[in-house]
């Protein structure tokens, strides 16, 4: 097999991690391919003697399965490249606490045994893709999308800004807030989740938009299809807003209209045949535990 490896490049501690995953690869005889950021950590930083097949093409990953090393920003840079190639991505957890990424590095071996028997499963995540349209010619200048979510939030200004939103034409609400979150599942256990949003099923299908700090109590989080068009116009007194997909934020003038649809492909997950979304949230929320047991 051909193993496309992106890495976290702020992990020295952790070093020896890689070289369990390298090493398990060249002991299978699989074809490692490394993202050219990473390889420069590897070699200068870390100071590793060791040669790759290739680097990874900015252009086209000849892989078939990629590999994150880190935590879930890691996994959500590997899906930015090769998601829409629909090569399938194992998420390697040497971060925190790891929903996309959530195999730990222990389990590095076992894993990679399954996986080179076949004896893996591959999940698909809804991804989103957010368009604009501006007076002045303004668009974004970056990846336009997002596995995890779209963050509409305040700039340069103590004030609130006022987010005009529709869904498939008809309005909806203004919120007057320091943001809003659409997510999707995938995403539903991250940003949106630490300011009130609930927890998705990763197949229900669904988007939730969650307002950051909203002037009415009265505006809570809502729940839409994700096939439905959702469109925003901003109004800020500073003039300008921040858009941030899965964390990547652009500052943007106001004026722009921005609208959020469905993306034309999705991201494949590799998971252990026995991973199950609710353990995972058992395991890393802790649902269900009794802390007082530890007093």
């Amino acid at each position: 097999m051909k193993f496309a490896v992106y890495g976290n490049t702020f992990q020295h501690k952790k070093s020896i991690h890689i070289q369990t995953l390298l090493r398990t690869l060249r002991n299978s005889e699989a074809e490692i391919y490394i993202d050219p950021e990473f390889y420069e950590y590897l070699t200068h930083e870390l100071r590793m003697n060791f040669t790759p097949d290739g680097l990874i093409s900015p252009d086209k990953c000849q892989a078939d399965m990629a590999i994150s090393l880190g935590g879930d920003g890691t996994f959500l840079k590997a899906a930015s490249q090769v998601g829409r190639q629909g090569i399938p991505i194992v998420g390697i957890n040497t971060g925190r606490l790891g929903f996309l990424a959530d195999i730990s590095p222990e389990d590095i071996e076992s894993t990679f045994e399954h996986i080179l028997t076949g004896d893996y499963q591959v999940a698909e995540r809804r991804v989103l893709h957010l368009t604009t349209e501006s007076p002045n010619g303004q668009s974004l200048r970056g990846y336009p999308y997002a596995l995890n979510e779209v963050a509409i939030l305040k700039r340069d200004s103590s004030s609130m800004i006022s987010i005009h939103t529709s869904i498939n034409g008809q309005p909806l609400t203004t919120y007057q807030a320091d943001g809003l979150i659409v997510a999707t599942p995938t995403g539903s256990t991250a940003y949106s989740l630490s300011v009130g949003g609930p927890i998705m099923v990763p197949q229900s299908g669904v988007l939730t938009l969650t307002p950051v700090a909203p002037h009415s109590l009265n505006v809570r989080p809502i729940v839409v299809r994700d096939d439905w068009e959702i469109t925003f116009d901003i109004e800020s007194r500073s003039h300008n807003f921040l858009v941030a997909l899965d964390g990547r934020s652009e500052s943007c003038r106001e004026g722009m209209r921005l609208t959020l649809r469905r993306a034309d492909y999705d991201i494949k997950i590799v998971q252990r045949t026995d991973s199950s979304f609710f353990k995972t949230l058992r395991e890393k929320m802790m649902w269900g535990a009794d802390t007082r047991k530890n007093r």
